[in-house]
């Protein structure tokens, strides 16, 4: 099933948010995103219909295995793409921005050649090839 930019947005929010605070609010990701409660609201319940986040009723938000997938995939691009970027000569700020419009549109090959560039001569790589 092809998954919307928006929907993969908010689940990269929701991971990032989860590796720095150890939970997920509705409050952050409407912060981190710059988008309103009820936008987040929206967005959480068609989430967790969808089967890619979990949420009890007043309860923490986690990510389904499903959606940590796709979360994961498009936080792996964005860091490579950032890091290229960067290397390019790019501003941190504006190699940030850049990388989330590019995440969810570039190809495996691209990704992976971006990926390889970045990788020669690095003991710590950027990147994983495990997602398509």
């Amino acid at each position: 099933m092809k998954i919307r930019k928006s929907a993969e947005d908010y689940l990269e929010a929701m991971l990032v948010l989860q590796e720095e605070h150890g939970y997920i609010r509705s409050i952050d990701i409407a912060k981190k995103l710059g988008v309103t409660k009820p936008s987040v609201s929206y967005a959480v319940k068609r989430l967790r219909e969808s089967g890619y986040i979990n949420m009890e009723a007043n309860g923490p938000i986690t990510l389904a295995p499903a959606g940590y997938k796709i979360a994961k995939r498009i936080y792996e691009r964005h860091k490579a793409l950032t890091a290229f970027l960067e290397k390019l000569g790019v501003s941190r700020e504006q190699a940030e921005e850049d990388a989330c419009k590019i995440e969810h549109d570039i190809s495996h090959e691209t990704y992976v050649a971006i990926c390889d560039s970045l990788n020669e001569g690095r003991e710590e790589k950027l990147g994983s090839y495990d997602f398509e």
